[in-house]
C-alpha cells in the first residue's frame, strides 16, 4: 500500500515541477514583454490565462484524493500538505506574472524611465533565480538551500525600494511621466510579491523536511510601508 502512495506522490511532484517550470517561464516572458513594450508577446501570454489555474486545480484534486485514499502517516502527511500549500503559492506567482503581461497591454504614456526598467529586469532575474532554486530545494529536500533562497528576497526588496524612489523622482522632474509610472508601480509591486511567494515556498520546503512551521520573511515592514 505504501508503494502505491509513493508512486502517486512521485507523480504529484512531477506535476508540481512542471507547473513551476511553466510559471518561471511566464515571469521571464512577461517582464521581457513589459520592458520591450512588446504587446504581441504579452497578448500571447494572456491568451490562455487559465493555464496555471487549471494545473493547480489538477494538483490539488490529486493531492486531496491521495490523502483521502491512502491516509498517510506523519512524514508522508508533511509531504502531501507541503505540495498542497506550495501549489497555492505557485498559482499566485503565475497570476502575478499574468498581471504583468496585462499591464504591458494596458500601459499608455511616455516618456518611459530607462533606469526603472533596468531595475525591473534585475528584479525579474532575481525572483526567477529564487524560484528555480527553491524548486531545486523542494525536489532534493534541501532545507539549507531553501533557507538561503529566502534570504535572497532582501535583494528583491532593495530593488523595489530603489525603483520606487526613482519613479517618484521621475514624476517630480517630468509630470508627464506619471501615466507610464503608474504601470511601473504596479509591475515592481507584482515582482516584489512574487519574491514573497517564493519565500513561502521555501517555508514549505522546511516544513516538508522538518515538520517545523517557520517564518523566513526578513522584510522590514515599516520601511516597505513608508515608501
Amino acid at each position: 500500500m505504501h508503494e502505491v502512495f509513493l508512486d502517486e506522490l512521485r507523480k504529484l511532484n512531477t506535476r508540481f515541477m512542471g507547473m513551476g517550470i511553466d510559471v518561471s517561464e511566464s515571469i521571464e516572458e512577461a517582464t521581457q514583454a513589459f520592458v520591450d513594450h512588446d504587446k504581441k508577446l504579452a497578448q500571447s501570454l494572456v491568451k490562455d490565462d487559465q493555464k496555471v489555474s487549471r494545473a493547480a486545480t489538477k494538483v490539488d484534486k490529486r493531492t486531496l484524493k491521495l490523502m483521502a485514499l491512502q491516509q498517510p502517516v506523519a512524514s508522508d502527511f508533511r509531504n502531501v500538505i507541503s505540495i498542497l500549500k506550495a501549489t497555492g503559492d505557485l498559482e499566485r506567482i503565475g497570476e502575478n506574472a499574468l498581471s504583468i503581461a496585462w499591464e504591458t497591454i494596458r500601459v499608455k504614456g511616455n516618456p518611459r524611465i530607462p533606469e526603472v526598467e533596468t531595475i525591473i529586469k534585475s528584479m525579474s532575474k532575481k525572483v526567477n533565480f529564487m524560484l528555480d532554486q527553491v524548486l531545486k530545494a523542494y525536489v532534493q529536500g534541501d532545507e539549507k538551500l531553501a533557507r538561503e533562497v529566502a534570504k535572497k528576497d532582501d535583494e528583491v526588496d532593495e530593488d523595489y525600494v530603489k525603483a520606487r524612489k526613482l519613479i517618484i523622482a521621475g514624476i517630480k522632474q517630468d509630470p508627464e511621466a506619471a501615466v507610464a509610472s503608474s504601470s511601473y508601480f504596479m509591475v515592481i509591486r507584482l515582482l516584489e510579491r512574487i519574491g514573497d511567494h517564493v519565500v513561502n515556498l521555501a517555508q514549505w520546503v522546511v516544513y516538508k523536511m522538518s515538520g517545523e512551521l517557520v517564518d523566513l520573511n526578513t522584510k522590514d515592514t515599516d520601511e516597505m510601508t513608508e515608501l
